[in-house]
Order: C-alpha cells, then sequence, then structure tokens
C-alpha cells in the first residue's frame, strides 16, 4: 500500500541450477573464523550476505549470492557457470561439520544459490557457510522448528513489515539482530518497494534518504533483481538475515503497488503486460529470499507462496499470498454490494480451502496466520471530514457513512471473510491469531463474527479470534503525510476509528518499528517497539505497549511489561 500522492508510472531467463546435497557426520575440524564477519577478500564474493528461512524440525533454506566476475553484477545476465560449496555445522568454529554440499549457479538465476538442506535435528541452532575458489562468505546462524511432537515452552518471533529503503534507514532490524531471545523473523510482506527515485519517499515531500536502484521504477526481470540486491545489502538487514531465519510472504510492493490477479494500480499498458511483469518479480523473488516456492527451494518449479509451518505442538503458522489470485479492489465500495459479492475473492477458492483446513480443531494449538492485510471489520462515522484525505494516504480508500475504510484488505472481500469465520465458529476453532502488516500503523484487535453488535456477553462466543498488526519499519505513516508533530493529529483520528469499532484496542498510527511475538500454551503476546528517528541512522528503541489473547477466550488484554531481551 502507498500514498496516493505517490508518482504512477525481458523474457525471464531460463535454466536451473542443479543442487547435490552430501550429507556427512561430524568431521575433523574445518578452517574458517568463528565470527559472523568475513574477510574483506571473501566479502567482494558474497557481498550479498547470507540468510536461511522456512524452518522445519530436520531442515531449513540456506541462501547466497556469489560475485565470480566484476561484470556478473545482480541482474546484467553476465559471468560464468560456478560450483559454490556449503557447510552446516554445530558450532560457529565449524569444527563439527554435521552437512555439507555444493550447489551450482551462474547467470540464469542471477548468481543466487539456494539450498533445501536436510538431515538436521529438530529445535537446534545451527551455523553455515559459503565458500567459493577458496574465499567464505560470512558465517550465518539458523535454528530448526521443534519436533512434531514436541511441546515447546514458547516461541518467540521478531514481527515486521513494510521496509520502504527511499524512506529510511532499517534500524528496526538492527534492534531485532541485537536480541540475544528470538528464534526467527516473520516477515509479513512489503520487503522491499517499486518506486522510483523522488515517488515515493519520506513524509510530505517524499524525500529520499537514499534513492533506489535502479533509478526508475522497477518493470524488467533485470530491475527486479538489482532492487532485491540493493535491500540485502543493506547492513542491518543483512545482519538480521545473518542471525536468525526468515519466514516471509509478499504483499504488494514485491511486484506493484495495489497488485491483484489481473492487473495493479501501479502498472500501466505502457509497461508491458502484467502477469509477465508479475512473472519477472516472482522470478526475482524466488531467487532472492530464503523461501519454499510451491514447496521447495528449486526455481522454476512454481510459484505457490502461501504454506503452513508447524512448531511443535504449541502452534502452526499459515503464511497467505493475498495478492496472487484475488479480485481487483472496487472502486465504488457504496453501490450494488460489491465488497460482499459472493463472486469476488481475495484469497481464491484454493487458498481459502486450504486456510479452513488449517483452522481445525486438531490441529497445533495456536493457529497462527501471517496475514499481509488486515482482516479485522474496520468501518467509519465520525471521522472529521477534513482528516479523511490525510488517512487515506496512510490507509488507502476511506468511505464516509459507515462503509468499510479500506477495500484493499478484507474490507474488500466480505463473503471470504465471511465464510472463514463462519467455520471457525461452526467448528469450535480456537486460539485463532492473524499477524499482520501493510497499513503502516500498530492495532490490536479481537475478530467479531458481527461487529455490528459487538461485543455481546458471552465470553469468547462473539469473536473468532484476535489480530495483531505491526507497524512499518520506515514507510509513511499518518503524522508523516500531514507533516504534524506525533500524535497531534493522530489521537482524534484513533479516538474516532475506537468509538466506531469497539472490537479495536490498541491503534498508532504515528510509529515505525518492530514488534515481538511470544507464545506460550497460556498465551500469546505481541510487544511494539518504537524507534526514535527512521531518518537517523543510529536511532534508539523503546518499548511502547504490550497486548496479550488468553488461551481459550478470543479476546485482548494489556499486558504489564514485554516480554525479556529487549535493549
Amino acid at each position: 500500500m502507498s500514498p496516493s500522492s505517490a508518482s504512477r508510472r525481458t523474457v525471464l531467463a531460463a535454466g536451473a541450477a542443479g543442487t547435490a546435497l552430501l550429507a556427512t557426520s561430524p568431521v575433523a575440524p574445518a578452517a574458517g573464523s568463528a565470527t559472523t564477519a568475513a574477510p574483506a577478500s571473501s566479502s567482494r564474493a558474497f557481498r550479498h550476505g547470507v540468510a536461511s528461512g522456512d524452518p522445519l524440525p530436520t531442515g531449513v533454506v540456506l541462501w547466497t549470492r556469489v560475485t565470480p566476475t566484476a561484470a556478473s553484477a545482480p541482474g546484467s545476465g553476465r559471468g560464468p557457470r560456478v560450483e559454490v560449496r556449503w557447510e552446516v555445522a554445530d558450532d560457529p568454529s565449524f569444527r563439527w561439520v554435521v552437512r555439507r554440499g555444493r550447489a551450482v549457479t551462474g547467470p540464469w538465476r542471477d548468481h543466487t544459490v539456494k539450498v533445501d538442506v536436510g538431515g538436521l535435528r529438530p529445535a537446534r541452532w545451527y551455523w553455515y557457510r559459503f565458500t567459493w575458489q577458496g574465499r567464505t562468505s560470512r558465517v550465518g546462524r539458523t535454528r530448526t522448528a521443534p519436533a512434531p511432537d514436541a511441546s515447546p515452552d514458547r516461541l518467540r518471533w521478531g514481527v515486521v513489515s513494510c521496509a520502504n529503503l527511499q524512506a529510511g534507514w532499517f534500524s528496526a532490524y538492527r534492534h531485532l539482530a541485537a536480541r540475544d531471545d528470538l528464534d526467527l523473523v516473520l516477515h509479513l510482506g512489503d520487503y522491499l518497494y517499486e518506486y522510483a527515485p523522488t515517488e515515493y519517499g519520506a513524509g510530505q515531500q517524499d524525500t529520499d534518504v537514499r534513492a533506489h536502484v535502479p533509478a526508475r521504477e522497477i518493470v524488467s526481470l533485470a530491475d527486479y533483481r538489482q532492487r532485491h540486491a540493493q535491500y540485502k545489502a543493506d547492513p542491518d538487514l543483512a545482519d538480521l538475515h545473518a542471525r536468525l531465519p526468515f519466514v516471509v510472504t509478499w504483499d504488494d510492493h514485491e511486484s506493484a503497488n495495489d497488485a491483484w490477479r489481473r492487473g495493479a494500480e501501479n502498472h500501466q499498458p505502457d509497461e508491458g503486460g502484467w502477469r509477465r511483469r508479475r512473472a519477472r518479480a516472482h522470478r526475482a523473488y524466488d531467487e532472492w529470499m530464503p523461501a519454499r516456492m510451491s514447496a521447495t527451494a528449486d526455481l522454476g518449479d512454481g510459484t505457490r507462496l502461501y504454506r503452513r509451518l508447524r512448531f511443535g505442538q504449541l502452534a502452526e503458522l499459515s503464511m497467505l499470498d493475498l495478492r496472487t489470485y484475488r479480485d481487483q479492489q472496487v472502486a465504488t465500495p457504496l453501490v450494488d454490494g460489491e465488497v460482499s459479492d459472493p463472486d469476488r475473492t481475495i484469497t481464491g477458492r484454493q487458498q481459502l480451502h486450504w486456510l479452513k483446513d488449517s483452522l481445525r480443531p486438531s490441529r497445533p494449538q495456536w493457529r497462527l496466520v501471517g496475514n499481509p492485510v488486515m482482516i479485522a471489520p474496520v468501518t467509519f462515522a465520525s471521522l472529521p471530514a477534513e482528516l479523511v484525505d490525510n488517512v487515506n494516504d496512510v490507509t488507502g480508500l476511506l468511505p464516509r457513512d459507515g462503509s468499510p475504510y479500506n477495500v484493499d484488505q478484507w474490507d474488500g472481500y466480505t463473503d471470504d471473510r465471511r465464510e472463514l469465520f463462519a467455520h471457525i465458529r461452526d467448528r469450535g476453532v480456537r486460539d485463532v491469531v492473524f499477524l499482520t502488516g501493510d497499513i503502516h500503523s500498530g492495532w490490536a484487535a479481537e475478530l467479531p463474527y458481527d461487529a455490528g453488535t459487538y461485543p455481546v456477553p458471552v465470553d469468547g462466543e462473539a469473536s473468532a479470534g484476535v489480530e495483531l498488526v505491526c507497524t512499518s519499519v520506515t514507510s509513511n505513516n499518518l503524522k508523516d503525510i500531514t507533516g504534524t508533530p506525533p500524535r497531534t493529529t493522530s489521537v482524534a483520528v484513533e479516538t474516532a476509528i475506537k468509538a466506531d469499532n469497539p472490537h479495536v484496542k490498541y491503534l498508532d498510527f504515528d510509529s515505525h518499528g518492530f514488534s515481538v511475538l511470544d507464545v506460550t500454551s497460556e498465551r500469546v503476546q505481541m510487544d511494539w517497539w518504537v524507534i526514535s528517528s527512521r531518518t537517523d541512522r543510529r536511532a534508539t528503541a523503546a518499548w511502547s505497549t504490550s497486548w496479550a489473547t488468553p488461551a481459550g477466550t478470543a479476546r485482548l488484554e494489556r499486558a504489564s511489561r514485554p516480554v525479556g531481551g529487549g535493549r
């Protein structure tokens, strides 16, 4: 999602790399540093860092990119075929290497390397690295998921979304990387942005704190590859990737603003066919992100990104893709009841059936849903008219007279939501938590079956679950758009929203930062952490608030303190 004030404005590379996974038993100590930094000569070969993701009990995806020649720049399509070796060890000094193998890469895949390493043990920290022609990458650290039958005491994750490089520094990533208590990072979309310099930067003037590369809106496969490379080269993001595994999904800016299955708001006819552009964006994402698509780390075998990850008996995470299969957003939500048309979908029928299957009483205790756009119903009647345009710049379309305020999210596709919530009620599903990004603001909301009569005086019967929404890492929020000091305008907007929507318990339109999610058998809690300034590379971070949902309640309550490990 982007403000309305922003400017509007190659065939896929063929081939695939073969990968040989050579499992070994622990072997004699291997050469290499115990630190996570690589020597200067090596960093030139592995200048885009290392990453891991999608942890399973016995496996994890490992990623890097090698630059074998000066001409082999991201998106160049140039350079030789090379073989890269990888190692996984029980210790950061690589005295006990437990898995090793080699992968072939080249210009057909932008010299990226992505391998799905198996044969690991559940709920363990591992260290990994890559080598090519005697040059070694920095050392990365990753962690496997608990065994399917395990009952872990807790899970603790960093939660982020909406990181626009032009709008500021990634201090939120730096503060997450400094913590010593997290298992992984959940990235809920808008990992990067497609805009050209000056199109979507910081504040009212779209000021570029740092400019995008290439210096244009990205459309070609080479463009998307270069933009991914620029983000991966950010030191704060690189450090966080090296520190923790990521679980990711895309929202719209990984392709183009307000994307839907046949187009996007930020895609014009002179930019070619939408399906070809989206295929390029998906190809680059598959190459550059440590995620399984269509259940594998291979390229070219499909673009399905929605998937489940299980964390013992404590939780299961269902990651959604709410862009690839959706119908176009309605232009006039008050006309003909389009937002509730049962023939319109945000998930697509296959994904909705898959999600309902994820939300069954027989699944692990907590049913967590990685949800790129908000599902909580939000209606409006009392916002002062002069504030509507400012809120629209941050949140999207805001009709008056009690209609949904943002039809780019589930409010624009209410029949999918009705069917999903009916499934939860009819099957007695408990402990459902939607984890959401996109909206550049922090929210905690219960999910009413009937927003018009909420709450009702029967505990647990009024709500299908709860939704916890992290704010943006850098992307503009309300104070950035209005140019007013924090809380000057936003208090009135937040008060009006909560008055019209009593299921919304917390709302912050002014902050940038990150969240920390803590899951135990007793409750799920989210902490919101706020950075001091997105334009200050040395920004500090401070705890703002915490909200929790006790097991079995589908309700929210304020928590008195954040979970440990913050600095």
